[in-house]
């Protein structure tokens, strides 16, 4: 029983002592300890395994029952300390509560006194202010009062001096007095509906109204409208006139103006009616020139009788610029058969001379169509390009030297005036663009002949494998028309000259350097009889001289050229034309063109230096492998194709020196045709014995080495290949390495031979399998069973893998293909 109770009160301990995580970890917090006794997992059997580890530890267990009898009676004194100290501290708290909620009591009635007290002093401040309102309220409506009257006074003394001063013409008083009654009578618009109100405001209307018929008349007498003879003039009168115009409607001032300048270009219409001679274009100077003349006559005469904020001058000018452009447009289209290209260029040269000079003198203020705002800047590029260099007028100059990070400043805006007159010719711009189309044809047709009488450059000079001059030739000519063009109109005649300049670069593609490339004399791109009988006689096919290698070069250099420099011309044409129509220039097929004539000389070059390799590889297939006794040098069928690459390379490489790119195409292309072309030869190297097998991977291993180094061959200056370029190389020439290493296993047993066949080459093609056990020369029953065990043994591929192992089932390799080709070839021979 004593031993139940005992369990009893440790449960009910272990329930009362059992504390909460975040407690627990509070007091961790606040009481760091180490002690294992205050762990919150206490456990008391590893506590002991802790305190004797070991039977012999046993020994001091008193002293151990000793130290811990002592703590607890440490804890004992601490928890009766503890214990006896919080007895009255619920009674202290108590009593501190109390005596902060009399305090409280205390403060609430204070905070109340003082309220009741601000309140009785507003109140008391109210009563005090309330008659300095009362006086402040009359003060301000008696000056408002006093005000109107003032107001109401020079009002009506104001209207009945304008009616006198009206009819007296004193206008330069007019002009002072008429200013300042219309704006008093503004603050009387709240108070029309007072008859006396309403009447003085009648009166300044009729009023204005009477100024602005008499000043209409006086006007009018002092410049009639009938006839081009002046009869009046300028006077101190008509001047305070043009003041009183300005307080007046602003239809009075638009009727002196219209009416003034009528009447000043009069005799312009006159001396240059349609049928006069001085109409037409090639005298077109002479109507600047009076213009000239008139607006210098006006400054003289009339500059101080207008303001100046009406810029009369410029006024004269802009309706002459759009009388002129109406009067030319019905010349014109009376006699536009008479319209020859230098006469049309000579009158919108003349033309935009005059606009320029217009901006000069004048703002543009009066215009009512506003230019578009300024193009931005173009980046500078390559110098060679003529479209890169600066246009006349753009103040572009100054920013060569400077850095080309620091931002640019802005361009002064465009001329406001471009295109007043000018715009007039543009219906008549067919026949600049006929005459462009007939110049560019002439051009190209100059470039043909003097290509055939110069020759194709010549190797060892400054023009082998340089651009060909008569490129930069063609594309300055392109600018200088674009810009012509440009200052012409930005409009459709924008888009039918692009057309032109698409049609040309297609020709000088077409003649320039497409025609001139030389013809190959193999004809790699299909199967021939000729080719065949060629092949069959043993026939090597003729290279390509220096000559022809360094013109090649020139052409695929100066198709690049064009490349680069039509993507600008397009970039610029853009730029020239009017938004709305700049998706309608569209260059992208001519430079196609051009990657075109570029891709056909690299295919060129390396169709000659594939076909230089040809009879090499041929012989490499024809000797006898079976009965080579010891492995030597590297052969001379290696030797051979060494030969004819440091003959090649060199000469491409120093002639593409500007283009690197095309030079690495070039290298990456003739391995791509190279490696399989190899490959295939050493399957017809049959049967071949294991010293002979020996002595082809020495010669691989030696062509591997010499294509690893074909970007640098033969130059002073080694540079590392690129990355791409020796990743073909060592893949291609690694697979016909493994090639000769599996002919040299030996063949027993067959299982052992077939698992290192798939681990070397990991191609699962049977055809494949079979050229090996040919090259090693096994018997067609041994190559039977040999084909059925590698049926066997390939991998099955996972099913649903787009890119599983190299092992390809499907898709035939490159071997494949020529190993088809082979046999269809074979079969046309035995039909020869």
């Amino acid at each position: 029983m004593m031993e139940e109770e005992e369990l009893e009160l440790a449960e009910d301990l272990e329930a009362i002592l059992h504390l909460t995580p975040e407690v627990q970890l509070a007091i961790e917090q606040v009481f760091p300890s180490q002690d294992p006794l205050d762990r919150a997992d206490f456990n008391a059997v590893e506590y002991i395994n802790t305190l004797f580890p070991t039977e012999q530890s046993l020994a001091s267990i008193d002293d151990v029952v000793n130290k811990i009898r002592l703590k607890i009676r440490r804890l004992d004194d601490d928890i009766r300390t503890v214990v006896r100290g919080q007895t009255n501290v619920g009674q202290d708290g108590r009593q501190a509560l109390e005596e902060a909620q009399i305090a409280i009591q205390q403060l609430f009635g204070k905070i109340k006194d003082i309220k009741d007290k601000a309140e009785k002093s507003e109140q008391m401040v109210k009563e005090i202010t309330r008659d300095i309102k009362q006086l402040d309220h009359a003060k301000r409506h008696l000056t408002t009062s006093i005000t109107t009257l003032n107001h109401l006074h020079m009002l009506a003394g104001g209207v009945d001096s304008l009616e006198a001063m009206t009819r007296k013409r004193q206008y330069s008083d007019v002009a002072n007095l008429l200013q300042g009654v219309v704006n008093v009578l503004e603050h009387f618009q709240k108070y029309m509906g007072i008859p006396q109100i309403r009447q003085l405001s009648e009166r300044v209307k009729a009023a204005q109204s009477e100024l602005g018929t008499q000043i209409l008349a006086d006007f009018e007498e002092a410049f009639p409208s009938q006839g081009s003879k002046r009869t009046g003039g300028p006077s101190n009168v008509l001047r305070d006139a043009c003041l009183v115009a300005n307080v007046l409607d602003p239809r009075i001032k638009q009727e002196i103006i219209k009416k003034f300048i009528r009447q000043h270009l009069s005799e312009y219409l006159v001396l240059f009616q349609e049928n006069q001679d001085v109409a037409w274009l090639d005298k077109i100077d002479r109507r600047y020139a009076w213009i000239k003349r008139q607006l210098v006559d006006y400054e003289e005469k009339y500059g101080r009788m207008f303001p100046e904020e009406w810029c009369m001058t410029e006024r004269i000018a802009v309706e002459f610029c759009h009388i002129t452009k109406v009067e030319l447009a019905k010349v014109m289209r009376t006699r536009a058969k008479e319209i020859e290209v230098k006469l049309l260029l000579f009158a919108i040269q003349r033309t935009t001379n005059f606009e320029g000079l217009l901006a000069k003198r004048f703002t543009g203020c009066t215009l009512t169509d506003i230019p578009g705002q300024q193009k931005r800047a173009e980046s500078p590029l390559d110098q060679t390009n003529p479209f890169l260099e600066d246009e006349p007028g753009e103040d572009v100059g100054a920013e060569k030297d400077e850095d080309l990070a620091k931002p640019r400043k802005p361009k002064a805006p465009d001329n406001p005036f471009h295109g007043i007159i000018s715009k007039c010719f543009e219906p008549h711009l067919y026949v600049y663009i006929e005459s462009q189309d007939k110049n560019l044809g002439e051009l190209i047709d100059r470039f043909v002949a003097d290509f055939r009488a110069q020759g194709p450059p010549k190797a060892g000079t400054e023009e082998g494998g340089a651009v060909l001059p008569s490129c930069a030739d063609l594309f300055v000519y392109y600018k200088k028309c674009m810009v012509q063009c440009s200052q012409l109109s930005t409009g459709e005649p924008m888009i039918a000259l692009s057309t032109i300049f698409q049609k040309f670069l297609r020709e000088y593609a077409w003649k320039i350097l497409s025609g001139n490339l030389p013809k190959s004399s193999s004809n790699s791109g299909g199967l021939t009889i000729t080719s065949l009988l060629k092949e069959k006689e043993g026939y090597e096919a003729a290279k390509f001289t220096v000559d022809e290698l360094c013109l090649i070069c020139s052409i695929l250099s100066t198709a690049e050229y064009c490349l680069a420099t039509t993507q600008q011309l397009e970039e610029k044409l853009k730029e020239k034309v009017d938004k709305v129509l700049m998706e309608r220039i569209n260059l992208t097929g001519e430079m196609d063109t051009f990657s075109t004539v570029i891709s056909n000389s690299i295919q060129l070059l390396v169709q000659d230096l594939d076909a230089a390799c040809d009879p090499a590889l041929s012989a490499m297939s024809k000797m006898p492998w079976q009965s080579v006794e010891h492995v030597g040098d590297q052969s001379p069928y290696v030797t051979s194709i060494i030969m004819h690459i440091k003959q090649n390379v060199p000469i491409i490489r120093d002639n593409l020196a500007s283009t690197r790119k095309y030079f690495t195409q070039f290298c990456i292309k003739f391995t791509n045709s190279f490696i399989p072309k190899f490959i295939n030869h050493l399957f017809r190297c049959k049967p071949i014995s294991m010293v002979g097998a020996e002595q082809l991977l020495l010669d691989t291993h030696s062509l591997k080495t010499v294509l690893l180094d074909l970007p640098s061959i033969g130059s002073q200056v080694l540079r590392k290949a690129p990355a791409s370029y020796t990743k073909i190389v060592v893949k291609g020439m690694t697979r016909a390495e493994m090639i000769l290493k599996v002919v040299m296993a030996p063949h027993e047993p067959p299982v052992v031979f077939v698992d290192n066949y798939i681990k070397l080459l990991a191609d699962g093609n049977p055809e494949t399998f079979q050229k090996i056990l040919d090259m090693k020369g096994l018997k067609r029953s041994e190559q039977s069973s040999m084909l059925e065990l590698f049926r066997q043994r390939l991998p099955t591929p996972p099913s649903g893998a787009d890119s599983g192992p190299s092992l390809s089932f499907s898709a035939p390799t490159p071997e494949q293909e020529s190993s088809r080709i082979r046999k269809l070839e074979k079969l046309i021979k035995k039909r020869l």
